[in-house]
């Protein structure tokens, strides 16, 4: 009963509310009559300090609200710091962006360097080696002949590169060129094309480059398979190449097409345009102009994929080509040979027509050419330059193999046989030749940088590298070789 009393007594006096504000409330009890007092008296013992239990509650809430108050500021400044610290970083990848895109709008950050150096060994089995008569020599490689050895057939750098959307920039010069001594700097390719949209399917070629006529002409000699360029279509334009203005017509279906090859390692001839016309000097690589009048070519050619015929993946490509002009020489080009007095020029106008078919080896293909005309040759027993038929093409035939020896390297064998009876006017006095040559060897392509084939040549030609009072020109020699080349890549 005590115990309840005082229970209700400290309920009582702390529920009471009189001090409701204060820290808190000291309690006495009389020791002998157990009654409980809020204030010391006689024989008064001190229980203690009481609080009501809402205030500790409440204190300690707020602590509790205090404590997580403080933990938010700081979340709230760590916070702010990292938004800081992210606003500053983008910021300034913000600003390298930005001085990254000036960059590259300059055009020396733009141009790529790339290109290829061929180094040449020909090795003679039979042949012409008597003195006297002609020796056996090619328009195509000078290391073909007596005393030859090894040689750098080409030295090539290429520096290409998008100016912006519609400009792009070409140049290549060659450090194989022979002048009388070896390995001469010389320009080969400097021109820009000026698209008219961003795809670029319409544009203008301007300066000197490659004039389109032939396919085996336009392919690159880092591409092409077989050693040199027939001599039928490469005599219309000697180093396939002039300075003049050309206009190219390539739909982006028939450009991703020929990429796709160009990725399957197959050898196409570059994106000359489904449709090109151009106007040239037409007297030769770094030759100026020597009359008044401009070759005119127009080029066609266009791929099929015949898989409309069941023949998945197989690609044929057949076009024409035609050119015209006036082929002139300086007179210290003539020399004297026949008659009295240099050769004089009656006719030098020429005109030709050429068609090609390929059939891009997957695994099996041809490929062909020919061209017919006629054009500015000599005539040695009236002792003048004339107007001369000619006429020739080739006939070639490979099979690709890949993943030679378990590697992914590939290997092509090829035969072609080519023929040429005409002029070939890029000598002096513009001598008729005649040629008969097959060729049988294989490239192997041991990996991207490095190349090696190796063929085998039986040949029929004109002897015209000679001087013309020297025995033996206009003669025909032959022979039988064997020819290397090991090409780098880079």
């Amino acid at each position: 009963m005590r115990l309840s009393k005082l229970s209700l007594a400290v309920v009582a006096i702390i529920g009471s509310g009189i001090c409701a504000e204060a820290m808190a409330l000291d309690l006495y009890v009389d020791a002998k009559t157990k009654q409980i007092f809020a204030e010391p008296g006689p024989g008064r013992v001190k229980l203690g300090s009481f609080e009501k239990v809402e205030d500790t509650v409440a204190k300690k809430v707020e602590v509790d609200n205090q404590t997580q108050k403080a933990e938010i500021d700081k979340i709230k400044q760590d916070l702010e710091l990292k938004t800081n610290e992210l606003k500053a970083l983008d910021e300034h990848i913000v600003a390298q962006r930005e001085d990254k895109a000036k960059n590259d709008e300059k055009w020396f950050n733009k141009i790529n360097v790339r290109g290829y150096t061929q180094l040449r060994y020909n090795q003679a089995l039979s042949g012409d080696r008597t003195a006297g008569e002609p020796e056996l020599k090619s328009v195509g490689d000078g290391s073909i002949g007596n005393n030859q050895g090894f040689s750098l057939r080409r030295v090539r750098l290429v520096f290409s590169g998008d100016i912006n959307e519609y400009i792009s920039l070409y140049l290549q010069p060659d450090f194989a060129t022979t002048n009388g001594d070896l390995n001469f700097a010389q320009l080969r390719d400097a021109y820009a094309d000026l698209a008219f949209d961003k795809a670029h399917e319409y544009r203008i070629r301007a300066g000197q480059s490659k004039v389109p006529f032939g396919w085996e002409n336009l392919q690159s000699s880092q591409n092409r398979l077989t050693l040199d360029r027939d001599d039928a279509l490469n005599s219309a334009v000697p180093s396939e190449r002039d300075l003049g203005l050309f206009a190219y017509w390539s739909p982006s279906d028939v450009q991703k097409l020929w990429k796709d090859l160009a990725k399957k390692n197959l050898k196409t001839s570059g994106d000359y345009g489904v449709l090109g016309l151009g106007v040239y000097n037409g007297q030769g690589i770094n030759k100026a102009e020597a009359n008044d009048n401009l070759y005119l070519v127009a080029h066609s050619t266009y791929p099929f994929d015949l898989g409309f015929m069941g023949l998945r993946g197989q690609v044929i490509e057949v076009g024409a080509d035609a050119m015209s002009g006036r082929f002139n020489r300086s007179t210290s080009a003539y020399t004297s040979r026949f008659g009295s007095g240099t050769p004089t020029a009656r006719d030098n106008s020429e005109d030709r027509v050429g068609v090609h078919a390929v059939l891009f080896p997957q695994p099996f293909g041809l490929q062909a050419e020919w061209n017919w005309g006629a054009g500015p040759t000599l005539n040695p027993s009236a002792n003048r330059i004339e107007r001369q038929n000619l006429e020739g093409g080739y006939v070639q035939a490979m099979y690709k193999i890949d993943n030679v020896f378990g590697t992914k390297g590939s290997m092509m064998p090829y035969v072609k046989w080519q023929t040429y009876d005409g002029a070939w006017k890029g000598v002096a006095n513009a001598p008729r030749v005649n040629v008969d040559e097959v060729e049988a060897g294989v490239e192997y392509q041991i990996n991207k940088a490095l190349e090696l084939t190796v063929a085998y040549a039986t040949m029929n030609r004109t002897q015209i590298q000679t001087q013309t009072t020297a025995a033996g020109f206009l003669q025909q020699a032959s022979g039988d070789l064997i020819r290397t080349q090991l090409q780098f890549n880079y």
